[in-house]
């Protein structure tokens, strides 16, 4: 996976509450087996209508709104545990989804994939929609060593949980045969310790 350490970048935001998985990847795109292609279908069935024509109206197909940070609204990534949400929103090209609440299954999937969940307080966010509404442009900076996204134009900022293993993994780049390689001479030291301690406590 690619390191993540620190973002900054204008933000797209989708401000809607208790958006489920199947809104951001509908189920009849689910059969292919790989991360290719998920992405063109991010929310397909609100950002195209039936006849695979955009509709105008909605954030994705505003050309003021773009950015490697979407912005959603409480309780992101609802309903079924399908791992293909979290690859279809890192495959379109977001890095960071910011909520006041995630669904646990999501917000694992998530972090299993490179992309950064950060769950915020319902003001932060209210503060954050109001801003980029405001301004289009504005950026967002996420700084995930320190905890911290802030709009550093507004000099607004708010410290977020991670848990410390899934923090250490991005940090790094790291998936989870990634992390287990990284501590393998580590572990190598402990066994050869271990075991010379055993030989010299098992009596003649």
């Amino acid at each position: 996976m690619e390191k993540f350490i620190t973002l900054t970048d204008t933000a797209v935001p989708l401000e809607i509450e208790n958006v489920d998985t199947d809104q951001i990847i509908p189920a009849r795109f689910l059969k292919a087996t790989d991360k290719a292609g998920f992405g063109e279908n991010l929310f397909r069935d609100w950002r195209f209508d039936n006849n695979d024509e955009p509709h105008p109206e909605f954030v994705l197909n505003k050309p003021e709104y773009k950015g490697s940070i979407l912005v959603a609204g409480d309780n992101f990534g609802c309903g079924s545990s399908r791992e293909h949400a979290a690859w279809a929103i890192k495959a379109y090209g977001f890095k960071v989804v910011v909520s006041s609440y995630f669904a646990d299954i999501f917000k694992g999937n998530a972090l299993n994939n490179g992309l950064l969940p950060v769950q915020v307080s319902p003001k932060f966010l209210e503060q954050l929609f109001v801003e980029i509404t405001k301004d289009t442009s504005i950026e967002i900076k996420v700084d995930l060593e320190a905890q911290k996204i802030s709009i550093p134009k507004k000099n607004i900022s708010e410290s977020f949980e991670i848990d410390p293993y899934k923090k250490t993994c991005m940090l790094n780049g790291f998936d989870d045969i990634d992390f287990l390689v990284s501590k393998l001479d580590a572990i190598k030291e402990y066994e050869q310790k271990r075991s010379q301690n055993l030989q010299a406590t098992t009596p003649l």
